[in-house]
């Protein structure tokens, strides 16, 4: 599976996806070709190769006529829906630019309370944003990158002027789009985060995390328009390589919560949710809580890339209204899926390297489903398979 890892130390933008995807291996030529089939005009496209800081880096500006403030034309979500219908772009591009797009209305509409058809785009609305939005679904098409991860992203205060007048950082937009998603404060005046690359990494991301495990490829850098006041780079990096499965993760993040009023019933429900939404593994403890009621406490284990799935599974499933989450690192031991044979048929069954030698535990379901369809004992299944089991390996 070809994996990547979006870097945002310094935050992500519409412009700053651009470079990155040039600067990770998307030819130019290619890029000019889809904004070519797009019915826009009055705009100049720029493509640098810049040093910044040390680091060399892809810079893409895009300069609009009558770019000053007041000359955007205001366009709504029907206006972009025609541009991109009026495009020569496949459909798996067209749908998924649509879809950015509108993530933006809903955010504008619940910050301004409206609808997303009354929505004027402004900033996100002029061509260049079109161009961002267009330009970096392509260029994730292109890399073909079956799994993206973002890392978290920076929340910078201060305030940046805009159509509606200065606003406060971050922007109301950008918190909208990014509820849910793990952030964390930046002591800095500046925009690190805006509408169109929040909206864009929330719609192309599988999950929000560390860097998930991955034989390192290649990196490519996008270089932002401004200068950071701190000194620092303003610059994406984008990570990219093939997943790997070998091991499991060795940092998980443990999340639990205390229930107890929830009905027995829903528990098997609840589990085969969490564990769908990416959990490694969900226990129920029986407890004795406050006031003497019985309650019990849930634990979930996963992947800090897949907190976000499994904390919104946590709320829509259960009736916890606060979850206590840490990271632990853990030890595991190296493991395989083997077939066995057996009276019945191959049978797949876990070979487990331990320190004093392998160990063969039969799959419970595949055993389950054998002895229901021939009227088998489980435990003569179970059986079966350690006798049938290959020797320890030397």
């Amino acid at each position: 599976m070809s994996t990547a890892y979006l870097d945002c130390f310094s935050g992500v933008s519409g412009d700053m996806l651009l470079g990155v995807l040039l600067d990770a291996g998307m030819p130019e030529r290619s890029l000019r070709e889809v904004l070519a089939s797009l019915p826009l005009q009055g705009y100049t496209l720029t493509v640098k190769n810049q040093t910044i800081q040390g680091f060399a880096a892809t810079r893409v500006t895009v300069t609009c006529e009558h770019h000053g403030q007041g000359h955007h034309r205001h366009r709504h979500l029907e206006d972009i829906n025609t541009i991109l219908d009026q495009s020569g772009l496949p459909s798996r591009i067209r749908d998924k630019a649509f879809a950015v797009f509108n993530r933006l209305a809903a955010a504008e509409a619940a910050v301004h309370g409206t609808t997303i058809d009354r929505i004027h785009f402004h900033e996100v609305g002029a061509v260049d944003a079109i161009i961002d939005i267009v330009g970096t679904v392509a260029g994730f098409d292109y890399l073909h990158i079956d799994r993206l991860i973002c890392s978290p992203l920076p929340m910078p205060r201060g305030w940046i002027q805009c159509a509606h007048g200065d606003i406060p950082l971050p922007g109301p937009a950008v918190c909208r789009l990014l509820a849910g998603v793990p952030v964390y404060g930046e002591n800095l005046d500046q925009e690190l985060v805006t509408p169109t690359g929040a909206a864009l990494v929330c719609e192309l991301a599988a999950g929000f995390g560390s860097m998930p495990p991955m034989r390192l490829a290649r990196t490519g850098y996008g270089a932002g328009s401004m200068e950071r006041r701190d000194g620092r780079p303003n610059l994406l990096r984008l990570l990219l390589g093939q997943g790997v499965e070998v091991e499991e993760a060795q940092l998980v993040e443990v999340i639990e919560t205390h229930l107890d009023d929830c009905h027995p019933e829903l528990w098997p429900h609840v589990c085969e949710q969490l564990l769908s939404a990416g959990a490694l593994d969900v226990g129920l403890i029986p407890m004795q809580m406050k006031k003497g009621r019985p309650g019990i406490l849930l634990r979930v284990i996963v992947e800090p890339a897949d907190r976000t799935a499994v904390t919104t599974a946590l709320f829509n499933e259960t009736s916890t209204i606060g979850l206590r989450v840490r990271r632990e690192e853990r030890m595991t031991l190296p493991r395989e899926i083997i077939t066995v044979a057996t009276p019945w048929g191959d049978l797949p069954a876990k070979k487990i390297s331990t320190p004093t030698g392998i160990v063969i535990t039969p799959e419970h379901e595949a055993c389950r489903a054998v002895a229901k369809a021939h009227g088998v004992p489980l435990r003569e299944i179970y059986a079966a398979v350690g006798r049938h089991a290959p020797p320890p390996c030397s």
